[in-house]
């Protein structure tokens, strides 16, 4: 591996060439677009990050636990709860397969992704933004200012859906009508998602809901452009979600991993297939039942890569609700491990510092 580019020291001005990126508003694909042959320093891990790489490369054959929710309605759903219990405990990801969002919707969506990211720069500029409170916003890499390296992809984000505010019209046109049927089609499998996780934390399957744990996600389309030098850079650093779990509809690219087992596993894109992580909310109120795992993106040096993330937030705004251990999940025996918390300080801390960072979480344990 070539790091040669990556260990001199800091002969160039990071800030300056952090802000001629952001300015020129056309993020990775822009770089890439423009012919380079070789990713700017902002880019490049430290060296010692990269020679770790060797140490965590290496794999075992482990596969990232598959549930099928056919039958869910019917003969099937204890086995569904338990195989659900077992990987968020252990592994805090799992696939789901027939899970009835349509193929056509989920080939729709990430296809209008892509149009969107490889349209006319002049367009997708109008919605350039690092302002998180707006709905609709393109921009690359949220914590671009905090982190010591960036990342290598472009997002187009669709916030606020729960809110009575939120207007359709906004999303561009390019990708609307796709974006629109997944949402409507993701709510749904999301609630069915919290049943199950209530039923496998042992409580009834109403609980998370009447909670507000459903009430809000936001969408992230990612576009991980192909990468001149990808060994030496991510397309997303090492972290947690700050969610209660993330639903990722992955292309067959490839690039997702999970850490598991000291290692970084590939998360194998099956067709048709969701990817489900739990996030640090559920972690906080399973008491530590359900796993908050780390996981990242790796780059091809061949083609650009789509997905589509979308993290139940729960109640980010509105009127302010606490959210802490499940009473029914904490004894004298297993006592709370965390304080009670607002998604809104939550959230507060985890885009104060940069992707990769040390966990929020410790700074909610009691």
């Amino acid at each position: 591996m070539d790091i040669s580019n990556a260990s001199k020291a800091s002969d160039y001005d990071r800030a300056e060439e952090l802000k001629s990126f952001d300015a020129t508003k056309a993020g990775v694909k822009g770089l890439v677009d423009s012919g380079i042959v070789k990713i700017p320093r902002i880019f490049i891990r430290p060296a010692d990050e990269l020679a770790q790489e060797e140490l965590t490369s290496h794999q075992h054959n482990f596969q990232v636990p598959v549930v099928d929710l056919d039958g869910i309605k019917d003969d099937r759903l204890k086995e569904i709860v338990d195989e659900v219990r077992v990987a968020s405990e252990t592994w805090g990801f799992f696939q789901v397969v027939n899970h009835g969002i349509p193929l056509t919707v989920l080939e729709e969506v990430l296809h209008g992704a892509r149009k969107f990211h490889e349209q006319d720069l002049e367009v997708k500029k109008e919605l350039y933004s690092r302002d998180p409170k707006r709905d609709i916003r393109f921009f690359s890499n949220p914590d671009l200012y905090q982190s010591p390296t960036a990342n290598w992809r472009d997002t187009l984000a669709i916030s606020t859906l729960a809110s009575n505010q939120f207007d359709p019209s906004k999303i561009p046109e390019v990708c609307r009508d796709g974006s629109m049927a997944y949402i409507k089609n993701v709510s749904k499998l999301g609630n069915s998602l919290f049943e199950l996780l209530s039923m496998a934390l042992a409580l009834k399957p109403e609980h998370l809901k009447e909670m507000g744990c459903t009430e809000g996600f936001n969408i992230s389309c990612h576009y991980y452009a192909s990468c001149p030098q990808p060994d030496l850079t991510l397309g997303a650093t090492k972290h947690t979600d700050p969610s209660f779990f993330t639903i990722v509809l992955q292309d067959q690219i490839g690039g997702l991993q999970v850490f598991h087992e000291n290692q970084w596993v590939n998360v194998e894109p099956i067709a048709g297939s969701l990817v489900v992580n739990i996030g640090d909310f559920l972690q906080v109120i399973s008491n530590n039942k359900f796993k908050s795992v780390d996981h990242r993106v790796v780059v091809s040096g061949f083609v650009p890569r789509i997905s589509v993330a979308c993290f139940f937030t729960g109640h980010a705004t509105g009127t302010p609700k606490l959210y802490g251990p499940i009473k029914d999940l904490t004894s004298d025996e297993n006592p709370p491990v965390y304080r009670e918390f607002l998604i809104s300080e939550y959230l507060n801390s985890f885009f104060a510092k940069a992707l990769g960072d040390k966990s929020v979480l410790y700074q909610f344990k009691l």
